[in-house]
């Protein structure tokens, strides 16, 4: 989700590229999991999150639906994010010690935190959240080991994509056209989360096999959009 706020505020003050170092590393978050019974509620999940979780729980997209995952609005469309009991917003995916029993295959935004991206001339930078994370006496780590995502570059590409087709459709819609939203929504949510993957394959090319098509039929010519801090 984007957010529009003074870096100053939140930051540290700095970008940082996948080969810097972060005072980001928490020693394996040892004893604390206070990130994942506060913020289940805001983790929205891209494509390739709800690929992971398809291969790591066998499961589809719409048994995914029944129980794991629902739709929640993210700026201007549904989009899935992790689901949560009524009234708490604990990560139902936290084992009885507090640990994550999905580790291996955790959403991007738990990867990232407590990092965000800035993103900027259709690319992105990631900052430190300094607010967020409660442990004291953070170590220093470099951003490609912190984020912990196999074949990082190919992946910073697709995070890229996706944030910004999301941007230009929303930039493409008139305010209060309702419909449209409607609309872009149940594309998006068709071509790029329920149609089958080959989740025995990898996820990238499947991904830009719909990619073009779908930002051609929707997107002719649209204006890039402006920079934003998200997380």
């Amino acid at each position: 989700m984007k957010r529009f706020v003074s870096m100053e505020e939140i930051s540290d003050g700095r970008l940082y590229g996948a080969d810097d170092m972060v005072r980001a590393g928490c020693g394996g978050c040892e004893g604390c999991s206070a990130c994942c019974e506060t913020m289940a509620d805001t983790i929205f999940l891209d494509p390739l999150d709800v690929f992971w979780m398809m291969q790591g729980l066998n499961r589809s997209f719409a048994s995914l639906m029944a129980d794991r995952i629902q739709l929640d609005m993210a700026d201007c469309f549904l989009l899935p994010r992790i689901k949560t009991e009524p009234g708490r917003s604990r990560c139902p995916f936290l084992n009885e010690t507090g640990r994550c029993s999905i580790h291996s295959f955790r959403p991007g935004f738990c990867r990232l935190f407590p990092l965000g991206r800035f993103y900027e001339n259709r690319s992105f930078r990631y900052f430190l959240q300094t607010g967020e994370c409660r442990l004291a006496g953070r170590t220093k780590v470099k951003v490609r080991k912190w984020i912990d995502t196999p074949d990082l570059e190919r992946y910073e590409t697709f995070v890229s994509d996706w944030h910004y087709l999301l941007r230009d459709l929303e930039a493409s819609i008139t305010p209060g056209d309702a419909e449209a939203v409607r609309r872009i929504t149940l594309a998006l949510l068709e071509t790029f989360y329920a149609a089958p993957y080959r989740l025995e394959e990898d996820f990238y090319p499947q991904f830009y096999e719909r990619f073009p098509a779908f930002r051609k039929q929707h997107l002719p010519g649209a204006p890039g959009p402006t920079a934003d801090a998200s997380c």
